[in-house]
């Protein structure tokens, strides 16, 4: 300390050497004080930058939870949306979950409509909420349907197809309160035109419907009375000129043919030259039965055509809740049918009888049951019979 009072000018008294003095010691004492200061905001500075890293892994991975949560919706709905809420990536309410459905991308639309037919309390207020999501207001009825049949798939089941058409019915005579009288005559002018939709559009229907038989099917059904004729004349050449598309992940570009399946699942199937089990993919509908490696395929593996053959149950040694196709007419011949090779080409089928096989009792039963209503009857009919009868009643007396 003397030392460095010694280098003061020799006029400064020893008082102000001091005081010089306590303010350089001052002035080292704020330098490590501010080098403090800055070792801490480094530390705070990499605290924050850590965090956010952290976060950033969080959101991250809160990401990948979300998509994977999605996937698994897409191969098992009821599984994907537990996955979703057991990772607190979604809420088990009505409106979150119709908005989810609705608006996320990346969902397949069979996984949609699966989810939204189930028959569950929660299920039908999901419904609900999904459907008040589209607007309708001042649409023509092809117009409506077009936009709600683009954001699912409607499933196979006719319980399902119930529930999701009945809600449509309601929503759309509550965007637009003058054009019927009832949900019900919206129910099964909806349903008509999914059949001239398919009549018109359908290579497999030989007999196609006019615009005379269109509007001659649909008497009385606006609560007894008829429908202005030219409001199916609209709804008519509307459909005629441009058919149903159904969503591009479905994987079917053959959209008439597939549109509305009488029942859709995987089953087992017992090859004809290679006897193995292999896991298809099975579309009923049209009298057909087709099936598919993937649900993705835009083209099936085979195509059985069910006419002339009957469907029945049977005992497999190796594997149970079997179901046999058999032509009870031409014992040992080969069914007509068609298969594509691995290379492309497309071969008759090499089967005398096709063994299929579910995965329990019931699911095998349902399949037998819907093969045979599906070789006798239009798969509509049930569904729309009892609630046209219902409108039809009310006509006026004179």
């Amino acid at each position: 300390m003397m030392d460095c009072c010694h280098q003061l000018p020799s006029d400064f008294s020893m008082e102000e050497r001091r005081e010089i003095e306590n303010l350089k010691l001052h002035k080292q004492d704020l330098l490590d004080d501010i080098q403090k200061l800055k070792w801490e905001i480094e530390n705070v500075m990499a605290e924050i930058q850590d965090f956010e890293s952290a976060e950033e892994n969080k959101v991250l991975e809160r990401g990948k939870q979300f998509s994977s949560g999605k996937k698994k919706f897409n191969m098992d709905p009821k599984k994907g949306i537990n996955y979703l809420l057991e990772n607190n990536l979604l809420e088990w309410k009505p409106q979150t979950v119709a908005e989810f459905l609705y608006k996320e991308e990346g969902l397949n639309k069979t996984a949609i409509g699966d989810f939204l037919g189930e028959r569950e309390e929660m299920h039908l207020q999901i419904l609900k909420a999904f459907v008040e999501l589209h607007e309708f207001l001042d649409l023509n009825l092809v117009q409506a349907l077009r936009q709600f049949l683009w954001s699912f798939r409607l499933p196979g089941e006719a319980q399902k197809i119930d529930r999701m058409m009945e809600a449509f019915a309601t929503r759309y005579c509550e965007c637009n309160t003058d054009v019927f009288q009832s949900t019900d005559t919206c129910y099964i002018l909806s349903f008509a035109i999914i059949m001239l939709n398919t009549s018109l559009h359908n290579p497999n229907v030989k007999d196609k419907t006019t615009l005379e038989r269109f509007i001659s099917m649909n008497k009385g059904i606006n609560n007894g009375e008829d429908l202005p004729n030219e409001l199916l004349t609209k709804l008519y050449e509307s459909i005629r000129n441009e058919p149903f598309k159904i969503p591009e992940d479905d994987g079917n570009d053959l959209t008439h043919t597939f549109f509305n399946p009488d029942r859709e699942g995987w089953l087992l199937k017992l090859g004809g030259r290679v006897k193995t089990w292999k896991r298809r993919w099975f579309i009923l509908t049209d009298n057909c039965l087709y099936y598919f490696e993937y649900t993705t395929d835009k083209e099936p593996r085979g195509i059985i055509p069910l006419e002339n053959l009957c469907v029945r149950e049977v005992n497999c040694t190796r594997k149970p809740y079997c179901l046999e196709l058999y032509n009870p007419n031409s014992k040992g011949q080969k069914i007509k049918a068609c298969k594509t090779e691995t290379d492309g080409r497309v071969v008759e089928g090499k089967h005398q009888s096709y063994m299929i096989c579910a995965s329990t009792a019931e699911e095998r039963d349902d399949w037998i049951e819907s093969i045979r209503a599906s070789i006798t009857k239009d798969p509509f009919y049930d569904l729309v019979s009892v609630r046209k009868k219902k409108v039809i009643k009310q006509t006026p007396q004179v």
